[in-house]
């Protein structure tokens, strides 16, 4: 661990961990953890303590992990993560937040750092995660009309609705999928002692 990574990570946990938070190395990589509740606050800390001074939020995304671990994962279900750049000291932060399972609702950060307007839409979008204190909180990547949220673990790889123009009603409609559901087998490696480099073989004669 290097001395400003060190640093960081003492910083955090004299910060944090009175109120609750646990911050943690690996990799090369600091992750500070905090409960819903602290999130503003802890936020406007990260943003204007000289120590910290994370002037930039350079990603901000949801993350389901109902599948995690194989579906070992016994914890919350949906968490929200910002990735932090301070310009002052060039260092960088994740901050991880868990959210409810249910109604996976956490506050706006837009007031603190005005990039994170979109990446929240986004979340938003795909995951379902609701920012309370959005200026306009709509779907980014989807059709206004989209059901259900496509990056959530149980979401059908085929969706909910598919979307087709109408001649007679001169306008877009909404229609149930009709695309069957298709497992995707991986191809299967073979060892084929006709090769004698092992490679695959394609057909009867080892045609392409």
């Amino acid at each position: 661990m290097s001395d400003s990574i060190q640093k960081l990570v003492e910083l955090s946990r004299n910060q944090f961990e009175e109120s609750g938070g646990s911050c943690n190395e690996a990799l090369g990589e600091v992750t500070l953890e905090i409960s819903r509740g602290q999130l503003l606050e802890t936020c406007k800390i990260l943003r204007d303590e000289r120590g910290f001074s994370f002037e930039e939020l350079i990603d901000l995304c949801a993350v389901d992990y109902s599948e995690f671990g194989n579906g070992s994962w016994d914890g919350s279900r949906f968490a929200v993560v910002y990735h932090l750049l301070s310009i002052t000291h060039n260092h960088r932060l994740r901050l991880r937040v868990f959210l409810d399972n249910q109604q996976p609702v956490i506050d706006s950060v837009v007031d603190i750092w005005a990039t994170a307007n979109w990446f929240e839409r986004e979340a938003f979008d795909l995951y379902g995660v609701l920012f309370e204190g959005h200026p306009d909180l709509r779907r980014i990547l989807t059709d206004y009309g989209f059901i259900g949220h496509p990056f959530r673990k149980d979401f059908p790889l085929a969706g909910n609705v598919e979307m087709r123009y109408d001649e007679e009603k001169g306008r877009v409609i909404y229609e149930p999928v009709s695309i069957e559901t298709r497992i995707n087998i991986p191809r299967v490696i073979r060892h084929d002692h006709r090769f004698a480099d092992g490679s695959s073989s394609e057909g009867e004669n080892g045609d392409a």
